[in-house]
């Protein structure tokens, strides 16, 4: 069979062997969404062969919003007073990809190891759904949650985090910040952000993240197929700069306001420098980051399911829920 995603001699000696056994195995034969005529129906195909199976939790049950739908997972056993902390999640896929089923072993790792209630939102997707429709759907998901969880989910209203991987990410830095412009605003006490989307000035030349030059040969998400995602979801190039689209120019007085963050990285990703750039803004703001680097990593650690990662994140999230 044709290889037609082989890894570039360039970057293999920086990749994590176990990476490269795995990509050389399993990956060198998929033509990647970029490469070919759009079709809506590769969303429901995997991101990445294999994948682990979803955890058991209490619930799983879809509710509809105006415009979209959201899964909530329930942890097994008898809610806190107070009610259940909970984590409002957005997959990842450039805004393109992806569904509601996506990241479900995430979700569940999450409702389980964190104790918390966990809303995974099925926002709307580009090309049929540009920019601002996915925020849209965040701020919406974010309201939902505050105005009916108590009584509908049985959460702590007081305990709300935020989360996504890539473009989901690129959303939860996002709601993050909008958060404080709701009236009322809504008090979050996380973001946790794993290889987000902040910069969508970014480009191959590395010029404002030098991370897009570095990597040009990396595996998975290259800065043609970036380009692509961003050119689904942000056709008009004036939309670039604004700061629900790329977070990492929001105002310095709505990063004031921004809740602590973990924000994972990883080495060989285009996005890397942009993630770090986003955590040192929170820090100059006075705003708790923490930035972990998975080195030897490609950007897809989530579609992979990185042991690590996974447990790093669950960590860092009952830790902010304090039910570690």
């Amino acid at each position: 069979m044709a290889q037609h995603s082989p890894l570039h001699p360039d970057i293999v000696p920086r990749l994590d062997p176990e990476y490269v056994a795995f990509h050389n195995e399993h990956l060198t034969t998929i033509v990647h969404a970029h490469e070919r005529p759009w079709d809506p129906a590769i969303r429901n195909a995997p991101a990445v062969p294999g994948g682990s199976v979803p955890l058991q939790v209490g619930s799983i049950k879809d509710y509809p919003l105006s415009k979209c739908s959201v899964r909530v997972f329930t942890p097994e056993g008898e809610a806190p007073v107070a009610g259940w902390p909970v984590f409002i999640f957005f997959h990842g896929g450039g805004w393109t990809l992806g569904n509601i089923n996506s990241e479900n072993s995430f979700s569940t790792n999450m409702c389980r190891h964190a104790r918390c209630v966990v809303v995974s939102v099925d926002y709307r997707l580009a090309p049929e759904n540009p920019y601002p429709a996915a925020v849209d759907d965040a701020v919406e998901s974010l309201q939902w949650v505050w105005k009916d969880g108590k009584t509908t989910l049985g959460i702590d209203s007081k305990q709300i985090a935020v989360g996504g991987s890539s473009s989901g990410g690129n959303l939860a830095a996002i709601l993050a910040h909008k958060a404080a412009l709701s009236s009322p605003s809504i008090p979050l006490v996380f973001q946790l952000l794993i290889v987000p989307v902040t910069d969508n000035t970014a480009s191959e030349s590395g010029e404002t993240q030098p991370s897009w030059a570095e990597n040009k040969h990396t595996t998975w998400l290259s800065p043609a197929r970036m380009i692509w995602f961003k050119n689904n979801y942000l056709p008009k190039k004036e939309d670039w700069t604004k700061w629900d689209a790329s977070p990492i120019f929001t105002p310095d007085e709505l990063f004031q306001k921004a809740p602590p963050a973990w924000i994972a990285v990883t080495e060989l990703d285009v996005l890397r420098d942009e993630g770090i750039a986003y955590g040192e803004k929170l820090k100059k703001n006075g705003v708790e980051a923490e930035i972990k680097l998975y080195k030897g990593a490609p950007h897809p650690i989530m579609a992979m399911d990185g042991r690590q990662l996974v447990a790093d994140a669950a960590a860092a999230l009952a830790k902010a829920f304090n039910t570690a």
